[in-house]
């Protein structure tokens, strides 16, 4: 009879702490209620995960997987009219949620599975992240060059089946 292999003999490669989060924050955008486009934000700091966020609609409110998309009714464009639809985005709910709960994100990085929208990147802004890390770009130059111009970094993080 063969003895199982040690934990340390096993062929394991151990996730960066990079891959870590960003899988949390692919974890977090599948609780998402959008039904065009799941998203999920990690907020961390020294390490440590601070806050998390998916789209959806505000808590308490009815949601788009019960009561159909107000944007896909009104044929709305993806990046537009942001203000048409029942949902807040999930960088919006992270930081909400680290707010509500009286925990400080200055000087914290965001993982993000899509690179925010404009009006995310002004909250961003504000809230005092410096670094956003990002799987898939986002239709909104707006977003791009606010962000450069505030100082807060962006960088896109490729999976090892892209690269």
């Amino acid at each position: 009879m063969q003895t199982p292999q040690s934990f340390k003999e096993r062929a394991f490669r151990r996730p960066s702490w990079d891959e870590y989060f960003m899988d949390i924050a692919e974890l977090v955008s599948r609780r998402s209620t959008c039904r065009r486009r799941a998203v999920g934000a990690v907020i961390v700091k020294d390490k440590r995960i601070l806050s998390t966020g998916y789209n959806g609609a505000p808590s308490g409110l009815r949601h788009c997987l019960e009561i159909g998309c107000l944007r896909e009714q009104m044929d709305v464009p993806s990046g537009e009219r942001h203000e048409l639809c029942r949902g807040i985005h999930a960088e919006q709910n992270a930081i909400i949620q680290a707010a509500f709960h009286g925990v400080s994100i200055r000087d914290s990085v965001m993982y993000c599975t899509n690179l925010p929208c404009s009006i995310c990147c002004k909250m961003i802004i504000n809230a005092g992240i410096k670094t956003i890390y990002y799987l898939s770009a986002y239709s909104d130059v707006l977003s791009e060059e606010m962000l450069v111009e505030a100082g807060v970094s962006s960088i896109r993080l490729c999976r090892k089946e892209e690269a």
